[in-house]
Formats: C-alpha cells, structure tokens, sequence
C-alpha cells in the first residue's frame, strides 16, 4: 500500500465516523502515530474544517471539527445525545463483565473476551442470569430471546456493529475491545465531572425510562 492511498484510507475511515486504534486498524493506527502522516491527514481535513482528535492519552483517533457553527453544534448534540442513550446499557454491560469474568479493572482496548467462558460464568450465577436479562432489553440490543445464549449473542453482534468490540476470527468465540470504548469512558468522566451526578445515580434514575 503506497503512502498515498494509506493517507487516503485514514481520511475515508476518519470521516465514516471510525476511531482508528491498535486494535481496529493498527497500519492506520501507526501511520497516525508518524508526525508527517498525521500532518498530511490533519492538513486534508482542515480545508473542510475536520481535525484529527484523540483520545486515551493519543492511543485513538478520530475526526472533530476546528470550528463549530450552528450545522456542527447539532452533528455533536445529535452524536452526544446517541452516546448517552446507550450509556447505561453500555456499563451495565462493562459491570456485568468485570464481574462475570473476576477483573479487576474495566475492559479496555486490546482486551480479550472468551464469549464461551463468558457465557458459562453468566449460566452458573443467577444474579449474573438477572443482570444479562435485563440489560439485553435495552433498546440498544433489543433482545427478546429467553435463554443466556439467546441474549449474550445478540448483545456481542450488536457491540461489534457499534464498533466497541472486534471479531477477528470468525471461527472462534473471542472479541477484542477496541479504542472506542477507551474513548466511552472519557464521555463518561466529562459527564460525571459536568453534571456532578455520578453515573451510578444517572442510571438508577433513567433505567426505567431506557427500557422498552
């Protein structure tokens, strides 16, 4: 792949809304990482007012915009309002699989999930059981399946869609957790700085509200 047309993928996938990380696509991801490159990236979307954004510490990139007029402002409040919609569905998932898989510390981009393992945890404890149940209802997943495998499947193909898991073989059972999810916790931390109102009391008040 010659220079020019790496450049060009990265403008196309930037501007499709992707964030480019390690684990997405880690040619994209190294050619940002190159000073010159991500010159020649950011000075492309200046002239049509993008910019180059990033987020964990500059481990993920994705498109912004350098000046906001009434147009942006509403592409951003449109884009704000979809992320907090699936806020709570999102970490009640993160928290169901903390636990589930006894984790320390919250998924992060490059992390691996054992779906199989996953879903044996989830089987063996009802209240992990309870927890799949209700969050697979959500509109975001919109499950109506009835058993654990059921529901946690419809939940992973939807997160790969959303770009916050990746499948890389499709003969195994294992995701990868990409940038977009480091990039979700940083919402989340704006939020809760923001509106002084942590998440945990955000999702108490508006659990029954997101439910179908």
């Amino acid at each position: 792949m010659s220079e020019m047309i790496a450049t060009g993928e990265l403008i196309e996938r930037l501007l499709r809304g992707e964030f480019i990380c390690r684990t997405t696509f880690e040619d994209g991801w190294r050619a940002l990482k190159s000073p010159a490159t991500l010159d020649k990236v950011e000075s492309y979307l200046n002239q049509i007012n993008r910019t180059v954004a990033q987020a964990a510490e500059g481990e993920v990139f994705f498109a912004g915009y350098v000046n906001l007029g009434d147009n942006e402002r509403k592409v951003i409040s449109q884009q704000f309002r979809e992320i907090c919609h699936s806020l709570i569905p999102l970490v009640e998932w993160l928290v169901l699989v903390q636990e589930a898989s006894g984790q320390d510390a919250p998924l992060s981009q490059g992390a691996p999930v054992r779906l199989t393992e996953l879903q044996t945890r989830i089987e063996d404890t009802p209240a992990f059981r309870e927890q799949l149940a209700k969050l697979s209802q959500y509109r975001l997943f919109g499950s109506s399946a009835s058993t654990v495998d059921g529901q946690i499947k419809l939940v992973f193909k939807r997160l790969v869609e959303l770009g916050y898991l990746i499948k890389p073989n499709p003969e195994k059972q294992i995701f990868i957790a990409t940038g977009k999810l480091d990039y979700l916790y940083e919402v989340i931390r704006f939020i809760d700085e923001t509106e002084s109102l942590s998440l945990e009391a955000q999702a108490e008040t508006a659990s029954q509200r997101e439910l179908i």
